[in-house]
């Protein structure tokens, strides 16, 4: 009876074997696909979109990008970027020119589908540009090389009206970047202006500061 109930079960056993190597895939999991079982999945983040003007984040529906990077020693241009168009990127050549004669830059976008841009060289033009502007205007500034020779008083009086802290603030080969509105206002939170000036201890470049930059979002139902 013994002999019987162990034929029976290798005979179970050998069925059961047969059925499995009969029904399961041939590409099974392997032994090393075992190994990995429990291992943390790695998690792969997916390359980041690039948004207007190169802001890090998107601004909110309904809003323009901005970014306004002055030019920083003798081959850093000043950049103006408006909804992702470069309003102002000078050549090699205009590189040359702004430092020998000392220009600021000054841009207009009195709607995001035109713009004006100049290249000023002395306070009267630019004067004249700020007061043709008209209402509804945004006027977006930047310094390469030097913007402090040429700039008279009236001209820093009239930059100062539109809401700058720092023009009269500027010297020999400050860096400084300015957004302002004509005909409204612009929100608080906002980055509006920045300054940096020449030091010889602390310059990145030889002679001049560095580059400085501001950037943000304006609602479109203000302009």
């Amino acid at each position: 009876l013994r002999l019987f109930g162990l034929l029976l079960t290798s005979l179970a056993a050998w069925y059961l074997g047969y059925f499995v190597a009969a029904h399961v895939p041939q590409n099974t999991v392997s032994i090393a696909a075992l190994r990995d079982i429990g291992k943390k999945p790695v998690l792969r983040a997916p390359a980041p979109k690039r948004q207007k003007c190169d802001h890090w984040s998107p601004c909110p529906p309904g809003n323009f990008a901005y970014r306004i990077l002055s030019g920083g020693g003798k081959e850093r241009r000043a950049k103006i970027c408006f909804e992702d168009e470069q309003l102002v990127q000078g050549t090699e050549r205009q590189t040359q020119i702004l430092i020998n004669i000392k220009l600021s830059f000054a841009c207009s976008k009195s709607h995001w589908k035109q713009q004006v841009c100049f290249i000023l060289d002395h306070s009267r033009e630019m004067m004249d540009f700020i007061r043709n502007a008209p209402e509804g205007t945004l006027l977006l500034m930047a310094t390469h090389d030097d913007g402090s020779t040429r700039l008279k008083n009236d001209a820093k009086n009239l930059v100062e009206e539109l809401g700058s802290k720092e023009i009269k603030n500027i010297k020999f080969r400050s860096s400084w970047v300015f957004i302002a509105a004509k005909g409204f206002k612009l929100p608080d939170n906002i980055q509006k202006e920045k300054i940096n000036h020449s030091d010889k201890t602390k310059n990145r470049y030889k002679g001049w500061p560095a580059e400085i930059q501001i950037e943000g979002c304006i609602p479109r139902n203000l302009i």
